[in-house]
């Protein structure tokens, strides 16, 4: 895929050439939507309208890294969504399925060729990161999100969040360790970077 010759299409307002664009990183927008919202059908919403958005608004994108471009707009997106939930209160997010119940094996955990005891460690831990993640202030689960799930660098974290780049390492740091406090249940199944965490400085 030529990215650079698609954006300029979609730009010219190509709708295939955005389609093509969608399908290369939906995957990706979703992810970050699901890990903010903590259920499948939010999720969806803020990815349909981000890509909405970002159809509207792609001859702004000026250059640079267009996945980042795109996680800034579904960030954007799952943070008003927040904000109205916190308007008008609802009761803390699980990890839920479209029918509202929660997910007691979800399709982002299971990886087939795992066995029976490493399918049920990584559901117990998946489900226990997204129960922690969605107790984490909105601005710390975001860069947690970013570079330890999506796997972003700081330098494009940062762009993601249009702050600092200490900014985000100061965040990530504290995330993390509310994350191993919060984890503590179910610290043998962790990575590394969980276990340990290292003192960074803004």
């Amino acid at each position: 895929m030529d990215e650079t010759a698609l954006i300029a299409d979609a730009q010219g307002g190509n709708l295939d050439a955005f389609n093509r664009l969608v399908l290369a990183y939906q995957d990706n927008v979703y992810a970050q939507a699901y890990r903010m919202m903590g259920e499948a059908s939010s999720a969806a919403d803020a990815t349909q309208e981000a890509f909405v958005s970002a159809y509207r608004s792609i001859r702004s994108y000026r250059g640079g890294s267009f996945r980042a471009w795109l996680l800034r707009i579904v960030t954007n997106a799952c943070y008003d969504e927040l904000r109205r939930r916190k308007r008008r209160p609802t009761t803390p997010l699980e990890p839920l399925d479209d029918y509202e119940e929660e997910i007691e094996s979800p399709q982002w955990i299971a990886d087939p060729s795992d066995s029976p005891e490493e399918i049920a460690e990584r559901m117990e831990l998946g489900i226990a990161i997204q129960r922690c993640l969605n107790h984490l202030p909105e601005d710390f689960r975001t860069v947690v999100i970013l570079v330890d799930l999506q796997g972003m660098n700081y330098s494009e974290a940062a762009i993601v969040i249009g702050k600092p780049l200490g900014t985000v390492k100061s965040r990530l740091a504290r995330a993390r360790l509310k994350l191993r406090d919060c984890l503590q249940g179910v610290g043998e199944l962790l990575p590394d970077k969980f276990r340990l965490v290292e003192e960074e400085t803004i």
